[in-house]
């Protein structure tokens, strides 16, 4: 449990400062809440930022970019406080700021890179992992949360550049993408080992995973396609 927390601080944002940042629109980096929701949804959209690069939370801003304002600051912050502190893991350190308006007083929470990923969320169904997705906090999968995982474990990721990696790279230069199953049935390994080698190739900079319709897709990376091209 905690005592107290650093009083907020005044932004050296201004008004038309924060009307630019809020027309930028939600996505990866931003979310507008009109007031925090409980602990435990807030914790998702924190701990997802977290995963990510970071991110900065607008409370006191409607979805559609219309400044409400808060009224109860404290309280907003105790919750924000309480999910960053106790159902976050890693505990997150918020930066909590205000900014004055006409239309209403907003708080701009700055919410960190973690240096220890994953950061997970502590709840009913057990220990969960949310990660950013365009303008939206969705649930980890297994090869997520092992590719967090590896960004900061300090340990180095090596691969064999066999005959299933050969198939994987034909495959990725013909069709551009590729899912674990699509993989286990092209090499004709479990999901679990295609999922090791896939989740391996993009911890090393070679493949990019990306999500759509609540399927991940594995493609090469950005800088190994130049290189492929060069």
């Amino acid at each position: 449990m905690y005592d107290s927390f650093d009083p907020i601080k005044v932004s050296s944002m201004n008004h038309k400062d924060l009307k630019n940042l809020i027309q930028m629109g939600e996505g990866t980096y931003l979310e507008f809440k009109k007031r925090t929701p409980t602990a435990a949804k807030i914790a998702r959209e924190m701990a997802a930022f977290a995963n990510g690069d970071g991110g900065t939370l607008l409370v006191g801003v409607s979805d559609s970019g219309e400044i409400t304002g808060v009224e109860a600051f404290f309280e907003e912050e105790f919750l924000l406080q309480k999910a960053a502190r106790e159902l976050c893991d890693p505990v997150i350190e918020l930066v909590i700021e205000l900014v004055h308006t006409p239309e209403g007083d907003v708080m701009v929470i700055r919410v960190p890179e973690s240096e220890i990923k994953p950061v997970y969320i502590r709840g009913k169904r057990g220990r969960l992992v949310f990660v950013r997705s365009r303008d939206e906090s969705v649930l980890a999968s297994e090869e997520r949360v092992d590719i967090l995982r590896n960004e900061t474990s300090g340990e180095g990721v090596t691969f064999e550049y066999g005959d299933n990696e050969q198939k994987l790279f034909r495959y990725l230069n013909e069709y551009g993408e590729i899912t674990v199953q699509k993989y286990s049935h092209l090499i004709n390994v479990t999901t679990w080992r295609s999922s090791r080698i896939l989740v391996n190739l993009v911890s090393a900079g070679i493949l990019h995973l990306s999500r759509r319709e609540q399927i991940d897709y594995f493609t090469f990376s950005t800088r190994n396609r130049q290189n492929r091209q060069s």
